[in-house]
């Protein structure tokens, strides 16, 4: 029986792997800040990029040099939003977000990733108009859905979805998703997960190979540099967890 990896090497696996998600949040607080603005409170994008990053333990000096490199007070590398969609294996819709420096390199690296999984990049438009921008406070089961839904509906969150296993999602609109966090913060939840995202207006089931080809190319471009968010319609079922 062959041994596993080292202590090191696995140390090594999961520094490279926290070094991506702050990478990635480092360029959603740039681009946030010099879109709106330096200053949090007044920018509820940059608000909800900086919790993320508390969240997952970057300092708040990493996160100060982010935002003084985005409005110039410090040198610093602009990055540009652009959003590919496309379609995998089984007619699933894929939403891809990115920043990047370098538009030309992105693309390639993106139509490279669909047509290596059997799927295909398709133009401006062509699958957006199936999801919806919302902002998602999730809650694992155990959470009271009483308390839950009173402080949700009062903060103004749009719904509050109660799943089969006891989890509890908060839907809110994107402008009030922070007001609402904060408010649910304040009395006593905290969310397990809680991001502005895109949801689909219906999911495509996909199951055996075919699922196993859309999960392949979803998690390929997730662990690409310049790809921020990932976004599809598949319900995957047990095949995402195979």
């Amino acid at each position: 029986m062959g041994r596993g990896p080292s202590i090191e090497a696995r140390k090594n696996a999961v520094d490279a792997q926290r070094g991506k998600i702050f990478t990635k949040i480092i360029r959603e607080i740039g681009v946030a800040a010099r879109a709106g603005g330096g200053d949090p409170s007044g920018n509820p994008r940059l608000r909800v990029a900086v919790d993320k990053g508390l969240s997952v333990n970057m300092t708040k000096d990493v996160i100060e040099r982010a935002i003084k490199k985005a409005t110039g007070e410090l040198e610093g590398v602009v990055y540009e939003e652009i959003r590919y969609e496309g379609y995998a294996p089984g007619g699933v819709a894929v939403i891809v977000d990115c920043l990047t420096d370098n538009k030309v390199r992105t693309v390639a690296d993106v139509r490279h990733a669909f047509g290596k999984f059997g799927g295909n990049l398709g133009t401006d438009g062509s699958v957006s108009f199936m999801f919806r921008k919302v902002g998602v406070l999730s809650f694992a089961a155990g959470a009271s859905e009483d308390q839950v839904t009173e402080l949700a509906i009062d903060a103004g969150a749009d719904d509050v979805v109660v799943y089969d296993d006891g989890a509890i999602d908060v839907v809110t609109a994107p402008d009030v998703f922070a007001t609402v966090k904060a408010a649910m913060e304040a009395g006593g939840l905290k969310a397990d997960i809680a991001e502005v995202t895109m949801r689909a207006d219906n999911d495509i089931a996909v199951s055996g190979e075919t699922a196993q080809q859309v999960i392949k190319l979803l998690r390929w471009l997730e662990d690409m540099d310049d790809v921020q968010s990932v976004y599809s319609n598949a319900d995957l079922g047990e095949d995402a967890y195979a």
